[in-house]
C-alpha cells in the first residue's frame, strides 16, 4: 500500500509545454503524423521546459538512414555554464526501424517532405516531436484555407451576437 502512494507522488503531472510550428499547416498539407523523440542535451530540456524554442523554419531531413531536425531554435539555458549548448545546431530525432524505413521511401516521392508540426514534454517528463509527412500546398489552396477560416469566425461571431 505505501508503495503506490509513493508512486504516485512522484509520476509527474502533464506539462503545459506545447510550441506549434502554426506555420506548417499553413503552407503545407498533412499526410500522416509521427511522434519522434529527440536527443537533447542537458540544457536544452531546461530550455523547453521553460518554453523557449521555436520550430519556425524548421524541416527534417534523412542523413546516413538516421532523421535529423534542422534550423529548430532552442535558446541557450538561462542558468548554463561554459557548457550551453548551440541555439541552432542538428538534433537526431529518434523512431523505430520501421518507421524511418516507410518516411524515408515516402520521401523520396516528389513533392513529400517532412516537417516538426509541434514540440511538447510528456508525461514522463521527456522532449517529444510531432512531426508530420507533408505535401507543399499550391497558392490556391492557401487563399481556400484563408477563406474558409474567415468564413469560420463570421459564424462564431454570429453565434454570439
Amino acid at each position: 500500500m505505501q508503495r503506490n502512494s509513493a508512486k504516485n507522488a512522484t509520476m509527474r503531472a502533464k506539462s503545459d509545454v506545447h510550441i506549434k510550428n502554426r506555420r506548417a499547416y499553413f503552407d503545407y498539407q498533412v499526410l500522416d503524423k509521427y511522434v519522434a523523440g529527440i536527443q537533447l542535451f542537458g540544457t536544452e530540456i531546461k530550455s523547453i521546459r521553460e518554453s523557449k524554442a521555436s520550430l519556425a523554419d524548421t524541416y527534417c531531413v534523412f542523413q546516413d538512414n538516421e532523421l535529423w531536425v534542422k534550423q529548430m531554435n532552442i535558446s541557450e539555458y538561462a542558468f548554463g555554464s561554459y557548457a550551453n549548448h548551440a541555439v541552432r545546431r542538428d538534433r537526431k530525432l529518434l523512431l523505430t526501424r520501421k518507421e524511418l524505413n516507410k518516411l524515408e521511401r515516402q520521401t523520396k516521392e516528389s513533392g513529400k517532405t517532412i516537417i516538426p508540426l509541434s514540440l511538447f514534454i510528456n508525461e514522463r517528463g521527456f522532449a517529444k516531436m510531432e512531426i508530420g509527412l507533408c505535401q507543399g500546398k499550391h497558392e490556391y489552396d492557401k487563399r481556400q484555407a484563408i477563406k474558409q477560416r474567415e468564413s469560420e469566425r463570421q459564424l462564431q461571431d454570429l453565434r454570439r451576437h
